[in-house]
């Protein structure tokens, strides 16, 4: 039997652009390469994913009335904690949390998500700082 657990793998690096893309669906494509699904060596308990690059973070699309309608919440643990922020304003504060989260929530919940997540760089303009890594382009 063959030891999969020992396999030396070369992770790929690959570049997504988020411009004008559906979160769900883009963030479905993005965790397919962050696990590596996309390898014949394929294992849930393996690491065989890849790094993936996310540009254009804050031209991201939703659909329906979520523009206005979607809440982020945090709690810090004390009575009275609960923060609000909507999908509006959080786009214009902060977009890479927007992929962040919602990638965050379709990784499996074990101690290799984390892994899968480190491995994740989100820009919310056009220029990151990866070029010397040579990034495949994947047109969703």
């Amino acid at each position: 039997m063959c030891n999969l657990i020992n396999i030396k793998n070369n992770h790929q690096w690959y570049l997504i652009n988020a411009k004008d893309r559906i979160l769900g669906r883009l963030s479905t494509k993005i965790v397919y390469y962050l696990q590596g699904k996309h390898k014949a060596i394929y294992a849930p308990y393996l690491d065989v994913g890849d790094y993936v690059i996310v540009i254009n973070a804050k031209y991201i699309k939703i659909t329906g009335n979520k523009y206005k309608n979607k809440f982020y919440y945090s709690h810090s643990g004390y009575a009275g904690g609960l923060k609000k922020i909507s999908y509006e304003k959080l786009l214009i504060l902060n977009p890479k949390k927007i992929i962040q989260h919602a990638i965050k929530g379709m990784l499996p919940k074990n101690k290799i998500s984390n892994v899968f997540f480190k491995r994740l760089k989100i820009y919310s303009e056009n220029i990151h700082k990866h070029i010397a890594q040579q990034p495949n382009i994947i047109n969703i």
